[in-house]
């Protein structure tokens, strides 16, 4: 009997022991906020953790993301927010551009390269031919999965993030080229999704964004699009990834070729 007392008192304590472990491996879950990186480029990028990041650059402290005003979260007619509020620059790791690649990666997995577009930024300041691949935005492009009410438009994506897209470009990505004296009139260009090798071979027309944050709907929601920002890895860090040539319409300058293999 004692014997088998025994037993029972250490059937109990594993079992508290694998309750207590499950618990603590919940917290941990719950508590961490991974984000997967989309493929940019036809290719897949290295995964990375937009909250560790975070909690690297909080440490360090960080300057400001941009001048006050402009881009900075004003509302809709329906009390939704219309565009993505910036406000304190520590790079990769912004609480704004975390929820951009966040909504993202869940509104990719919906609809795909259909609701995605491809984005490049030019400073004419600094080289008005070449044109920088910068990330990818996407959208809802379906009324019955909307928290607005009306299906953002191609432009809407962007100008409802433009702040976001152009600081993270000129302070990230490409401050070489967008930083500094360079900073001033900086546009932003669309290609369909996905559509990186067409670029490259002279087949896509690249489309200017115009506009700003007072052209897009009271109708539309800033939870219905998303923006991911394109990550150097490797060479790409010093020697900059992804940029094409064109005339200022966007045009290409070269004729069309074609990649064999």
């Amino acid at each position: 009997d004692n014997a088998a007392a025994h037993n029972e008192k250490i059937r109990l304590l594993t079992m508290k022991l694998v309750f207590e472990g499950l618990v603590l491996l919940l917290a941990i879950r719950l508590s961490s906020s991974y984000v997967p990186a989309s493929p940019s480029f036809a290719r897949e990028k290295q995964s990375w953790s937009l909250s560790a990041r975070a909690k690297a650059k909080k440490k360090g402290g960080g300057g400001g993301f941009g001048s006050a005003g402009g881009f900075g979260g004003g509302k809709s007619g329906s009390d939704k927010p219309k565009t993505r509020t910036v406000s304190g620059f520590t790079g990769s790791g912004t609480k704004a551009l975390r929820n951009a690649a966040n909504t993202f990666d869940e509104i990719r997995k919906q609809y795909g390269k259909e609701g995605t577009s491809d984005l490049y930024m030019r400073s004419p300041l600094n080289d008005e031919e070449t044109f920088w691949f910068v990330g990818k935005v996407v959208r809802r492009m379906d009324s019955s999965d909307l928290e607005g009410s009306s299906v953002p438009t191609e432009f809407e994506t962007v100008l409802s993030q433009k702040r976001l897209i152009i600081e993270y470009a000129k302070n990230q990505l490409r401050p070489q080229n967008f930083g500094g004296p360079y900073a001033k009139n900086l546009e932003i260009w669309l290609a369909p999704g996905d559509s990186e090798m067409d670029v490259v071979q002279n087949k896509v027309t690249l489309v200017k964004v115009t506009g700003s944050a007072a052209d897009i709907s009271d109708s539309f929601a800033v939870a219905d699009v998303g923006f991911n920002p394109e990550i150097y890895v490797g060479d790409e860090i010093k020697e900059g990834g992804l940029r094409v040539t064109r005339d200022e319409n966007g045009k290409p300058v070269k004729p069309v070729f074609e990649i064999n293999g």
